[in-house]
């Protein structure tokens, strides 16, 4: 009987071994669906004033670079708007530099759960593709009526505004639907982290492709020097 017994086929171990690969299998294929959803950067802004790739806003032509890394909620990014914006855009239209802007959002927790954050940059994108030119007066409107933070943020209906106010009508459904969340989700994950620090800030800065830390960022009205 013995014998008998042991030469039986234990298919319960076999059911179990069996469930446990598939169950390992589920697994696996519920984290990579997690990771490609977390990085997956959804639609796409079209037009010429935006790199798909890296989620920049372009303005100018120039031979150098500058990327700009920016959150809406911000305040030191409205600060530096207020102390760098001229200089960079006298950069620009002199053809120095290309100026990169990079609308994203880490800030988001500091809106009583609108995310403003998000909802900005998706707006930013909004305008872009609408108006490239568009791009930086939205930006500089924006920097304009900052809100603090811990606040709510602006409401889409204050962005649409503002929008208007700089040209750009048409982007209702852009801006309330928040048709670039996902894309601008994707892209903040791509922000370098300046040396020295241990996470993703903003405002940050890269030269030529090289990202400097903000301490070493000159003094107003020696913005130029960064590219000589």
């Amino acid at each position: 009987m013995a014998q008998a017994a042991a030469g039986k086929t234990n298919w319960f171990a076999i059911w179990v071994s069996v469930a446990v690969v598939v169950v390992i299998a589920l697994v696996i294929g519920l984290v990579v669906w997690m990771n490609n959803a977390a990085t997956d950067p959804g639609t796409a802004p079209s037009g010429s004033g935006i790199d798909q790739e890296t989620g920049a806003v372009v303005v100018g032509a120039g031979d150098q670079t500058l990327d700009l890394y920016l959150d809406f909620m911000c305040p030191i990014c409205g600060q530096f708007e207020d102390a760098y914006g001229e200089e960079i855009l006298d950069l620009v239209n002199d053809g120095t530099i290309t100026l990169n802007i990079h609308p994203i959002a880490i800030l988001d927790r500091y809106s009583q759960g609108t995310e403003f954050s998000t909802r900005a940059a998706n707006a930013m994108y909004c305008v872009a593709e609408a108006d490239p030119d568009a791009a930086v007066p939205f930006m500089q409107a924006m920097f304009a009526k900052q809100p603090e933070e811990n606040s709510t943020g602006l409401t889409d209906a204050e962005i649409i505004e503002i929008a208007a106010s700089v040209g750009v009508t048409g982007i209702d459904s852009c801006v309330t639907d928040g048709t670039y969340t996902q894309f601008v989700s994707a892209m903040t994950q791509k922000t370098p982290v300046q040396p020295g620090s241990s996470g993703i800030g903003t405002p940050t800065l890269a030269v030529n492709g090289e990202v400097i830390a903000n301490s070493t960022i000159p003094a107003q009205g020696q913005f130029a020097t960064l590219f000589q």
